[in-house]
């Protein structure tokens, strides 16, 4: 193999509250399939923004073919060999092929018009030699518009565009997370292409069967660090999900035990074709069940369709043992369910608007009486969840928007216990505020549950605060529950076994596909 087109060194890189990176160096060598691997939140994928000119480190360096490297954006990148693909790509649906492999680079003739036949000719010749040529979703050749494209066509028409511009290392993030089994094997066998050209492949994903298969030096990260790194021949699987969790959990888990009490809520067989499959749990009053899995396992995705949110094929929802049709928000708080999105920013609050007036939205039925604001009502309800909370706000008609994190999250939480929701489904709650604040959600998560009325489902990458704050842990892999883990079991490798998928069979788990739950 060639020295390393790219070094990365001593890079560190802070966000507020948190160290995304500390002090992290890789290198990516020409010939090469470099894969990174760790938990969500390790870091990975804000080094390669950086490396790609979407963020500027802190402190360290890039350097390109020895020589120092200032990368101010992707187009930046892309001038200096380094094309990234993202896990979700961005596109214009109505674009045609041809276009968007020129977009941004449209190649004009001297009075300024667009050289159509050259973009068309090239196009044409680029996807014969790729053998793309015969997709059966190109209706129209290289007319075809993206819309009618699969999201691997669209990810393989990155890949051309990264080759046609001569890129020598290209950045593949969770390329296969959404992916099937066909498309995926499709996309590898480019990547092992890509490697016998000899371009360097930096290629990130949590599939220990994937990197195995095209990797030839491995990277673990783990808390924003690099926590080894070696050939793939010296590692095995066992080693790199030690590495993936071989923190120490800290005791500051708030978490009691707990006698569980009424079923609140119970699912059963639910399908939804492409997403999850046969999904079976349930939740019982003074539970918190935690629900955990890699990115495009399909977790959020449950429980969206638990809550009505989106559909489903087969399957039922039991709320209190009794069957229930529910339809979009309105019908889930209804039942007494309610679910906190992992983006509170975007799906949980009126950043503009005031703490109050985000606590009373879902509740102004309580509130008006006539087609009159009880304002007195208001008010002591939000006063007591402010001080029941611990929330801190100059004011209850301040903005949430200038609240911190773990603040706001106390304002989503608030609005829907004052809704009096049994079940609370809490998706990523701790993501994005600091070390103190998690403390204070878990605390008030563990309040919420210790008078043994309510129940929480809690999903979460984060392993050491599933098995600091739960009493058992669903863990899903590929749309799919792997396994069922009670509380004597827990063990970050355990759960990480699961959600790869390896030799799941042979360790205990909880009542098997979790028909019985606890």
């Amino acid at each position: 193999m060639d020295s390393a087109f790219l070094e990365i060194k001593n890079i560190t890189k802070t966000f507020p509250g948190v160290v995304a990176l500390n002090n992290v160096s890789i290198s990516a060598r020409l010939g090469e399939v470099h894969a990174l691997c760790g938990e969500n939140g390790a870091g990975k994928s804000t080094l390669m923004k950086i490396v790609n000119g979407l963020y500027k480190a802190d402190s360290g360096e890039i350097l390109i073919e020895g020589k120092p490297a200032a990368i101010a954006s992707p187009s930046d990148a892309r001038k200096r060999g380094i094309a990234m693909i993202p896990q979700e790509c961005a596109y214009v649906p109505e674009m045609t092929v041809a276009e968007s492999l020129y977009m941004g680079n449209l190649p004009v003739n001297k009075f300024g018009g667009v050289k159509w036949r050259t973009i068309y000719g090239e196009a044409e010749s680029l996807l014969r030699k790729e053998g793309l040529l015969n997709n059966p979703r190109l209706i129209h050749g290289i007319h075809t518009q993206l819309k009618f494209l699969s999201i691997s066509d669209i990810q393989m028409l990155e890949i051309i565009k990264a080759i046609q511009k001569d890129s020598q290392v290209i950045i593949m993030d969770e390329p296969t997370s959404s992916l099937a089994k066909k498309e995926a094997d499709d996309l590898l066998k480019k990547v092992a292409d890509l490697r016998a050209r000899g371009k360097s492949v930096i290629y990130i994903s949590h599939k220990m069967d994937e990197l195995f298969r095209i990797a030839d030096r491995i990277t673990v990260f783990r808390d924003g660090r690099v926590a080894g790194s070696d050939k793939a021949e010296n590692l095995s699987i066992e080693k790199v999900i030690k590495m993936m969790v071989g923190r120490e959990i800290a005791d500051d888990y708030p978490k009691a035990a707990v006698t569980p009490g009424e079923e609140l809520l119970r699912v059963e067989g639910l399908s939804r074709a492409g997403v999850f499959t046969d999904i079976n749990f349930n939740l019982r009053a003074g539970e918190i069940v935690g629900f955990a899995g890699l990115v495009g396992a399909g977790r959020t995705e449950v429980m969206r369709a638990v809550c009505g949110l989106d559909p489903i094929d087969s399957g039922r929802v039991l709320v209190r043992g009794k069957p229930v049709d529910i339809k979009g928000v309105a019908g889930s708080v209804a039942q007494g369910i309610a679910m906190c999105s992992e983006d509170r920013r975007r799906y949980g609050l009126v950043l503009l608007r005031s703490v109050t007036e985000n606590m009373a939205l879902p509740n102004l039925l309580r509130y008006i009486y006539h087609g009159y604001l009880h304002k007195k009502k208001e008010d002591a309800e939000v006063g007591e969840q402010i001080a029941s909370l611990r929330l801190k706000t100059p004011s209850p008609e301040t903005p949430v928007g200038n609240l911190s994190g773990g603040n706001q999250q106390k304002v989503v939480l608030a609005k829907w216990l004052i809704k009096e929701a049994e079940t609370l489904i809490l998706d990523e709650p701790t993501r994005g505020i600091d070390v103190g604040a998690k403390y204070e959600i878990y605390k008030l998560m563990a309040e919420i549950v210790s008078g043994g009325k309510k129940g929480i489902v809690m999903i979460s990458s984060e392993l050491p605060e599933l098995i600091g704050m739960c009493d058992r842990i669903y863990v899903m892999s590929k749309g799919r529950i792997a396994g069922h883990i009670l509380r004597p079991d827990f063990s970050q490798e355990l759960i990480m076994r699961y959600a790869t998928n390896v030799a799941a069979q042979t360790v205990p788990q909880g009542p098997q596909n979790n028909k019985e739950g606890r």
